[in-house]
């Protein structure tokens, strides 16, 4: 194991790590987006975007990028490299306002989160159509690792903190079993070739229906590319 360090919340750290991790030359067979801050009051990261959005969804937009040919490199006709994304059940709720997407007209932790999340979804299920089209051998999934028991929940309320407390050991998923998902993602043969998927409890099933809605998707990469300061190469995919 190797440790190199990368603040998913500011776009100079992505792209230091990103070039540091290019300059060693390695293959990348497994990216595994999971950093994530929910429920914070509001305020911004070093690169002025609301927190939620610039760390749980453009930082991991901006990482997946930069480290696109690299994922395209490493992988094989039979052994694809794979690209996971960890999202959440919220985003079954979540709205994503194109045209206030740093939450600056009305600000909801919780909105702001949920948003966070469906970005997350819709980005991979366009990351996986951009990588078909290319014959790339890359997949892109989604998961949802469901409620487990970790600092994640540390903003909440001081009484759902109690209920957390008192119920964690009956509802709460232990962190090794919040991981088993990403895991099954990253290296079932199951999965093998198997990209735009989401899922949850290790079984592919349903996002939340305007995840598949393929305008929202190429107008939210698009802005997304704008916001983070990449070209916008899939503007030559149909």
């Amino acid at each position: 194991v190797e440790f190199l360090y990368c603040d998913l919340a500011s776009m100079k750290s992505i792209r230091q790590f990103a070039q540091r991790f290019r300059a060693k030359n390695c293959p990348l067979h497994v990216l595994v987006n999971n950093a994530g801050v929910m429920l914070v009051p509001e305020r911004k990261t070093e690169d002025g975007f609301e927190e939620h959005f610039g760390l749980n969804y453009l930082g991991h937009f901006l990482l997946t990028n930069l480290l696109l040919d690299t994922l395209k490199q490493s992988g094989t006709h039979s052994h694809n490299a794979r690209i996971i994304t960890v999202s959440s059940a919220t985003h079954y709720v979540g709205e994503l306002h194109l045209n206030d997407l740093q939450s600056r007209c009305s600000y909801s932790p919780h909105g702001a989160y949920a948003q966070s999340k469906l970005a997350l979804v819709l980005f991979t299920y366009r990351l996986q159509h951009l990588l078909t089209a290319n014959g790339s051998h890359v997949t892109a999934n989604v998961v949802d690792p469901g409620v487990v028991n970790t600092e994640l929940y540390k903003h909440v309320f001081w009484v759902i903190k109690v209920a957390k407390w008192m119920t964690a050991w009956l509802f709460f998923k232990t962190p090794e079993e919040g991981a088993s998902t990403s895991i099954h993602a990253a290296v079932s043969p199951e999965m093998e070739g198997a990209g735009g998927c989401y899922l949850y409890n290790e079984t592919r099933t349903k996002s939340a229906d305007v995840a598949y809605d393929e305008e929202l998707q190429r107008r939210l990469w698009t802005e997304s590319c704008k916001m983070v300061g990449i070209s916008d190469e899939s503007s030559r995919v149909p």
